[in-house]
């Protein structure tokens, strides 16, 4: 299998810069010589229609459905737990003062909510 730098959920990488974080790390390790493998949203969308035998089309509403309540839950800077999976926890990141490293210009970089995930405990289990 090849590098798939291809990402679902759109819609909650537009309030929350976590899509573009996992691109630059996935390319980062990418780059030592590591080979990432990720799911991308269409083999999330079959992997899990095949698991339940449900068909892609629902499959796929279930996801946009559970992204735009997690992008809204995000603006509202509320938590959503998944039982036995983990919790999304929104953060807001204050506006700050940023010196451009090579004209050495100082930039006002705009405040802004990014999204974090923490594990459950049973999830944390199953992946040791």
């Amino acid at each position: 299998m090849g590098y798939n730098r291809s990402i679902g959920f759109t819609k909650l990488s537009e309030k929350c810069q976590m899509t573009k974080n996992m691109v630059i790390f996935a390319d980062y390790y990418h780059s030592l010589g590591f080979n990432l493998l990720y799911m991308d949203n269409k083999k999330l969308v079959d992997t899990i229609a095949a698991n339940m035998g449900r068909s892609t089309e629902d499959v796929s509403k279930l996801l946009e459905a559970f992204a735009d309540v997690l992008s809204t839950r995000c603006g509202e800077m509320d938590s959503v737990i998944v039982p036995s999976f983990g919790s999304f926890e929104p953060k807001k990141r204050n506006e700050r003062v940023m010196i451009h490293p090579s004209s050495g210009r100082r930039l006002l970089v705009p405040p802004k909510i990014v999204l974090g995930f923490k594990m459950s405990k049973v999830l944390k289990s199953k992946l040791q």
